[in-house]
């Protein structure tokens, strides 16, 4: 894929870069080696108000940024403001609690080790390399670099090829806010280049948001180089709904659910299951409520659903709505490419979805939501494990002997009650299976990229 703004509203090239040299990326690297040793020497307050100003300069930007977001990758307007506002949120949140998520700890009785102290303190490993997708080209940067820097790390940022300027904006962010020369920059290269700089000595860890294969493909050179990953990955969440729910308040969550970011999020629920006593109440509210959404410029702040972000990405959508189609699945709503400009795919309901069908297993990144009956708990909790993917899930129930049974027994990194699933900074973030290992967010997010060293003192 070549490193350009392709404006998915309109299918046309807006802004081409040249990938950056081998001379450029090794004094990228240098420069991130000295500014991880410089950084990981300054104190938490010092941290502290470099990240605070950083966000400050986001906030004063969030117009510019909204609308380069939306034209980078199409999410409707509105929705790219919050992110912006989301994302010096979560850079607040780690410059106000790093120093506590990062506090020594101390055995209350060192005696059981033979010692007069002994603990833990965590400690910065060097510099982390991360590889991050456009779906949400400023949150998903952020949300690796504010905990990393502010642990002390240095960041170096592989962004996807289609959100060029969003990595160019980044490039310069934390310097502009204060943070030494050096302690984060992006890379403009093909995903071709991410092994050599991965193999690189003075590289100490990766993360990873993106496809499985992706995420393997790291793993697998990072595991090569006894380095340390946090991977997340695909997701085909559940969203089960009970007879005791409110339908027709799940399905206003539900269609929130589903057609965030126009479909393209990993925790967007996208397998809705639900129960035979209140699926056709359901399956008829749902699909009304998603053939009402607007879909169009996102530009437009009335606009509900922007386009997808990549004409492959469209292209790859409606494959599996036509495989399902081709195998008896009931189109219920939406279903057919539109005759216009740009990469768009209208909010598509499908009921009757069996296992030989792609969409059964298989990530629909886009506003396609498969809508499922079962007989009862048990049958949900198998039918929603099914996949290989656990990300996260949302089950809508007012039994609690229900909502004891889908905690325990959901096989996903989250489970949200009456909800839909969301990240916040204050809560740690990933998947099982083949969603991915590690954490983000939260003390968990910080800690990943340090070295928990153990103190002895006799």
């Amino acid at each position: 894929m070549a490193i350009a703004t392709v404006n998915p509203t309109t299918g046309l090239v807006e802004q081409e870069f040249d990938p950056i040299d081998e001379t450029e990326i090794e004094r990228r690297i240098a420069a991130a080696a000295d500014g991880f040793v410089s950084l990981s020497k300054t104190s938490f307050e010092e941290r502290a108000g470099w990240m605070r100003a950083a966000a400050d300069l986001l906030e004063a930007d969030v117009d510019e940024l909204a609308r380069l977001i939306t034209v980078e990758m199409g999410r409707p307007i509105g929705q790219s403001r919050a992110e912006v506002l989301k994302s010096a949120k979560g850079m607040r949140f780690y410059a106000d609690h790093a120093e506590e998520f990062l506090a020594p700890e101390w055995l209350p009785d060192p005696s059981a080790v033979n010692a007069s102290a002994a603990g833990t303190r965590y400690e910065p490993i060097g510099v982390v390399l991360a590889v991050m997708p456009w779906n949400y080209p400023l949150w998903q940067a952020l949300r690796f670099a504010a905990p990393a820097l502010m642990a002390g790390n240095a960041g170096l940022l592989k962004h996807a090829s289609n959100v060029p300027q969003a990595a160019l904006y980044l490039d310069t962010l934390f310097e502009r806010g204060g943070f030494p020369a050096g302690s984060f920059a992006s890379l403009l290269i093909p995903a071709s280049g991410v092994e050599r700089v991965l193999r690189d000595k003075r590289i100490a860890a990766a993360t990873l948001t993106g496809s499985e294969p992706a995420g393997r493909s790291l793993a697998a050179i990072a595991g090569s180089e006894v380095k340390h990953v946090v991977l997340e990955l695909g997701g085909s969440d559940p969203f089960i709904v009970m007879p005791t729910a409110d339908v027709p308040a799940a399905v206003s969550v539900a269609v929130k659910a589903r057609v965030q970011n126009s479909g393209q999020s990993c925790i967007a629920a996208k397998r809705f299951i639900v129960h035979s006593d209140v699926y056709d109440e359901f399956l008829g509210l749902f699909a009304a409520r998603m053939g009402e959404l607007s879909v169009g410029d996102p530009l437009d702040e009335s606009t509900d659903v922007g386009p997808i972000a990549t004409e492959s990405g469209r292209d790859e959508l409606a494959g599996l709505v036509d495989d399902a189609r081709a195998k008896g699945a009931d189109i219920v709503v939406g279903g057919a490419t539109p005759d216009r400009a740009g990469w768009f795919y209208p909010p598509t309901v499908i009921a009757d979805v069996t296992p030989e069908m792609r969409l059964f297993a298989e990530e629909a990144f886009g506003p396609v939501a498969t809508v499922s009956r079962v007989a009862d708990a048990a049958e949900a909790v198998k039918l929603a494990n099914s996949t290989t993917f656990g990300l996260s899930s949302a089950v809508w129930t007012n039994d609690p002997a229900e909502e004891d049974l889908f905690v325990r027994s959901l096989a996903a990194g989250g489970v949200f009650v009456n909800g839909m699933t969301a990240s916040f900074p204050e809560l740690p973030f990933g998947g099982v299976k083949d969603s991915g290992v590690g954490r983000e967010l939260s003390a968990a997010g910080i800690r990943e990229f340090c070295n928990l060293k153990t103190v002895w003192k006799g």
